[in-house]
């Protein structure tokens, strides 16, 4: 296995994005659920 040196603030930078990431997927499964079940409404665009 490798090693690799990074800064910190690059490594906190990395970490920040890998919780967003994950965040993200989680919303999108929740929202594919709904779906499936049927608890959709018409979006309408905001003015």
């Amino acid at each position: 296995m490798e090693t690799v040196t990074i800064s910190k603030k690059e490594y906190e930078l990395l970490k920040r994005n890998a919780t967003v990431d994950n965040e993200l997927v989680q919303s999108i499964k929740k929202s594919l659920k709904d779906i499936k079940e049927g608890r959709i409404s018409e979006w309408t665009p905001s003015k």
